[in-house]
């Protein structure tokens, strides 16, 4: 075909201006092929697909490149016969696998239908994690959708780590992440001699097909499973969390100064002579937060000043990459894994006391009643005057003569000052219709073997919140400075519940002869106003229970939807900016509008999607860890009785709570008294069908601890003999067989 040819024919590509934009030599766009294939109306070879877009020898290589990342992305297929269909054609379903322990797994589509079930057999294709397209086979026993695994559009798993077991001489390893729950065969000249028992990091080589097992080879040996600090390797390893900084990145941060330089301090106003402390905990090496408060004629004058991490950290260079990638710093017990290297996180961005700090400041002005009047945003450099912690803090302001109020008597007014500005934002935060639940946070305490020696509620004193109502107020004002101005950014959104779940909700409090307000769209004071009238009731904790669960969860986005659970419009994250990404993109997004520019990082939408994965990516691995913990701390006291509290009831058992051990458990439904037992979703019950007994969520019962699972972190109970003498059915009826965890 002729040059003129070719170009007229690539002309009537729609997209064509914007593939000369981006390529130097435009290959037909996405759309254009996909136009071509529907309209020949049946699958065709790719020779001919080349023809009939008159593509050159020169240009097949990155043809096939474009065409091998449109079947990644499920946009076109190849058959059998290895000709190209167009998928939307097929009537196949993308999405991705999600796998269980017990083998099986579901497709969560793309599309937002309803997950289709996958059977063992059909897991045997591909992991969990995986991108396939599925072709829906029908409805499976219990009526659910059931589908077929036709294509791998992509592998996602490529390293996993897991423990090695030796079976009559064949190798394998058993993933950690149990929805995986095929074996990894590996052969021994890819063992690096690991021996049975010893945690691995593996490299699958093949991947699962339909008549083969997945093959890797073994490139790190992590050591016993036992091991002090072992569980938190393996959960880095299992989530897939960056936690060593690139030799680039070190060199790069070797360059920073350890001071404050002369040539920072340009533009900056200087506070240095404001007594600013930071209020944290014990044990706490970072503090990007520092308070002072002074009196402003009837009101107040409170200044938030914020590590200026993004001073340092420059768009688009190796540590805003790498900060990026974490998204957020990761709390395990004992071990931080921190998004910014320690020069930063612990040194030029920790406001130290007695050390010049760069800070972005919120100065907000208060009336008397706590209300905000005006605030300011601008750079500055500070000084820390104290490190106070909340409970030396909580110790001054119940005794002004106390041994910590004589310590710090020069803070003394400053921190009576800032009690009773706090004192104002509470009524203010009641009057808004904050909802306020009350949780028990518990912190752990190791021996010397890095094991859980005791596990004790921690204190939240008056110190704390505080604080907390500070970093609320410069959060608001944060965005509200940038809804103002019409700068994008990435809010905290907490969205309201569901239809469904107010549904539940109200028929849950409707058997204990309780309303939930604000009829089919109840308001956060809706929510505040029952917390209220529930209090001092003996099932409160029940009723508290079942009312959080009914929320949703908070994530990052642009879209401003508000923040129910704080009855806030708009929220965003700026106190934080050395251990999570959103409040340094929001600290850049204030400078660009004191400079009268407008912040441009990219797509919002997508940044807001990885925090949000990152954040929850934390969690899971952190309460990873703590299971595992728990479940070693539990092992010497299998036989022992322990009260508890119903935590959680499920169609397959009761999780149970223990009182002053603060660990949870399992009894598992067939360890309840004979009787065949239902679950009832929206009382949180099960209900014996013979004997009429209930177990709810909320109440006390005996239990005695039975098993121990340190691979799986799962502890099981029993119901103490005691419990069952007072509560056995006349009758004894045979149980179902047993369900899984």
């Amino acid at each position: 075909m002729s040059i003129k040819k070719k170009q007229k024919l690539r002309n009537q590509d729609p997209y064509y201006e914007r593939e000369k934009e981006r390529y130097g030599h435009p290959l037909p766009s996405r759309e254009y092929i996909l136009q071509i294939l529907k309209q020949q109306g049946i699958p065709i070879t790719e020779s001919l697909l080349q023809k009939l877009l008159s593509i050159t020898k020169k240009e097949e290589d990155l043809f096939n490149r474009r065409l091998s990342a449109m079947m990644r992305e499920g946009q076109i297929f190849r058959n059998r016969k290895g000709d190209i269909c167009v998928m939307e054609k097929l009537d196949l379903i993308k999405g991705k696998i999600q796998g269980h322990a017990d083998k099986f797994g579901f497709l969560i589509p793309d599309d937002g239908s309803a997950d289709l079930y996958l059977s063992a057999k059909e897991m045997q294709k591909a992991l969990h994690g995986d991108r396939v397209l599925v072709r829906e086979t029908g409805l499976d026993r219990r009526g659910r959708r059931e589908g077929a695994i036709v294509e791998v559009l992509e592998s996602c798993n490529t390293r996993l780590v897991g423990r090695l077991h030796i079976d009559h001489g064949i190798l394998l390893v058993v993933a950690e992440n149990k929805r995986i729950s095929q074996d990894i065969l590996i052969a021994q000249e890819h063992s690096l001699k690991a021996k049975a028992g010893q945690v691995v990091m593996v490299e699958i080589i093949q991947q699962p097909s339909k008549h083969v097992q997945p093959i890797g080879k073994i490139i790190e040996i992590l050591g016993n499973y036992t091991a002090p600090g072992m569980e938190i390797e393996i959960a880095l390893r299992k989530h897939d969390l960056p936690y060593e900084f690139s030799s680039e990145i070190e060199q790069l941060s070797a360059k920073f100064s350890k001071n404050v330089l002369k040539k920072e301090l340009v533009e900056r106003k200087d506070l240095c002579h404001l007594p600013l402390i930071t209020i944290d905990g014990e044990t706490a090496k970072d503090f990007d937060d520092a308070v002072f408060c002074a009196k402003d004629g009837k009101g107040y004058r409170l200044y938030v000043a914020i590590a200026d991490v993004s001073h340092y950290v420059k768009p688009h260079d190796l540590i805003d990459r790498e900060a990026l990638n974490r998204g957020n710093s990761v709390y395990f017990p004992r071990r931080v894994i921190p998004m910014l290297p320690e020069v930063l996180s612990n040194g030029l961005c920790s406001l130290n006391p007695d050390k010049k700090r760069l800070c972005m400041v919120c100065e907000i002005q208060f009336q008397a009643n706590g209300d905000i009047l005006d605030y300011l945003f601008y750079p500055a450099v500070m000084l820390s005057h104290a490190r106070l912690t909340y409970t030396k803090v909580a110790a001054i302001l119940a005794d002004a003569k106390s041994c910590e109020a004589q310590e710090h008597v020069e803070l003394l007014p400053h921190l009576q000052l800032i009690y009773k500005l706090f004192k104002a934002l509470l009524k203010v935060r009641k009057k808004r219709g904050a909802i306020d639940f009350e949780t028990t946070e518990t912190q752990m305490f190791f021996n010397d073997q890095g094991k859980i020696e005791k596990i004790l509620p921690m204190q939240r004193t008056e110190a704390h919140r505080l604080i907390e109502e500070c970093m609320l107020a410069a959060n608001v004002c944060a965005a509200d400075f940038l809804q103002k101005h019409g700068q994008t950014t990435l809010y905290r959104i907490h969205e309201s519940p569901t239809p469904e779940k107010i549904d539940k909700l109200r028929k849950f409090l409707k058997e204990f002869g309780i309303q939930l307000g604000g009829k089919n769209k109840p308001s956060a004071q809706d929510y505040a106003r029952t917390l209220l009238e529930i209090q001092g009731r003996p099932d409160a904790q029940l009723l508290q229970t079942v009312m959080l669960r009914s929320l949703q969860q908070a994530i990052y986005s642009p879209d401003l939807t508000g923040h129910f659970g704080l009855a806030y419009d708009a929220y965003t994250h700026f106190t934080s900016p050395i251990r999570r990404y959103p409040d340094l993109l929001v600290h850049r997004a204030i400078k660009a509008v004191l400079k009268g520019e407008v912040y441009h990082p990219g797509d919002w939408h997508e940044f807001g999607q990885h925090c949000s994965m990152t954040e929850r990516r934390a969690d899971d691995a952190t309460r990873d860890v703590e299971s595992w913990l728990k479940c070693f701390y539990m092992q010497d006291k299998i036989g022992e009785c322990f009260d508890g509290v119903i935590s959680s009831v499920t169609g397959f058992g009761l999780f149970v709570a223990l009182d002053n051990v603060y660990v949870e458990g399992l009894v598992h439904i067939s360890e309840l008294p004979s009787d065949y037992f239902h679950f009832d979703a929206t009382k949180h019950s099960l209900l014996g069908e013979r004997s009429g007994k209930q177990y709810r969520l909320g109440d006390r019962i005996r239990i005695k601890l039975v098993r121990v699972d340190l691979e799986t972190s799962k502890i099981d109970f029993v119901i103490a003999e005691s419990e069952k003498k007072t509560r056995q059915p006349k009758a004894k009826v045979s149980i179902s067989s047993k369900k899984s965890h």
